[in-house]
């Protein structure tokens, strides 16, 4: 296969699976090539995802690495198998690429949750909040680059209804609910927006109130992206040194111990529902 001029996270996180199960089998780069028959220069290239993997080529190297893992190998052949371009690769050049990779994590989840403390989250937040937003970029957006980046963030929210929908969880502190990126009527169509959006099967919001005892520790927003087997699961991390996808067994085990926290200190469906509206009727 040819190299690729562009390589997508989702493309290099199965890479880094084959490496990973590689690693488990006790192999070099060197000692696999001589085991499979590959060269040493392909196996490099496949595992930097510089070069596409057949079907047939991950179902032979699990194979050889004794991977019985029946799920994990389905999954991988899956992600291998997958030619077609997602709707976000029509945005390509025009939004930054982290964009297009956090669309290509959500169209792919299993389920979606995601801990947000002065943000509400993308996937809920109203067309009026957004164009805030985006338009107190600093320096400021041209005007057709706001457009754009309007209209990429509304195609992403079409995962929460429709024949793909996702389960998604929103769990969200009260200083996101309160921060006014406009003014008091767009924050109160803002909350109204998010109880529209939380009354779909699909969708979960629930609230860290301000006076909830003991949470501490838990600042950084994140995603948390179910995949097909927990193995494949990953979680895309906000800090002051920008974002970045995580796919470390310890790190998802570290990350599923900060959402149990989150959710432990969260207010029920009911109760949050009824909060945020208590907070709209204020605005």
């Amino acid at each position: 296969m040819p190299a690729r001029s562009v390589i997508t996270a989702r493309q290099e996180r199965l890479g880094a699976e084959l490496r990973k199960l590689r690693d488990q089998a006790g192999l070099t780069v060197r000692e696999a090539a001589r085991l499979t028959g590959i060269a040493e220069t392909k196996f490099s290239a496949m595992e930097a995802a510089r070069v596409g993997v057949s079907a047939e080529r991950v179902r032979y190297l699990a194979g050889q690495y004794a991977c019985d893992d029946v799920a994990l190998v389905d999954a991988l052949v899956a992600m291998a198998t997958e030619r077609g371009r997602g709707w976000w690769e029509e945005y390509r050049g025009r939004v930054p690429s982290g964009y297009l990779d956090l669309a290509e994590l959500e169209y792919h989840a299993a389920y979606l949750s995601t801990f947000q403390s002065v943000h509400i989250p993308g996937l809920l937040q109203s067309e009026e909040q957004l164009r805030a937003i985006f338009g107190a970029s600093v320096p400021r957006l041209p005007e057709d680059a706001l457009e754009m980046r309007v209209r990429f963030r509304l195609r992403r929210q079409e995962i929460l209804h429709g024949d793909r929908a996702v389960r998604y969880q929103a769990l969200i502190h009260e200083a996101a609910l309160r921060i006014k990126v406009a003014d008091s009527k767009v924050a109160r169509r803002q909350l109204l927006h998010m109880l529209e959006q939380a009354e779909r099967p699909n969708v979960t919001v629930r609230v860290i109130p301000f006076d909830v005892d003991g949470f501490a520790g838990v600042v950084d927003p994140l995603v948390y992206a179910g995949g097909p087997t927990p193995r494949l699961d990953t979680v895309l991390a906000d800090s002051q040194h920008g974002a970045a996808f995580l796919d470390a067994e310890a790190q998802l085990a570290r990350y599923r111990e900060v959402l149990r926290k989150v959710e432990k200190a969260a207010l029920g469906v009911v109760q949050s529902r009824e909060f945020i509206r208590q907070l709209a009727q204020g605005m």
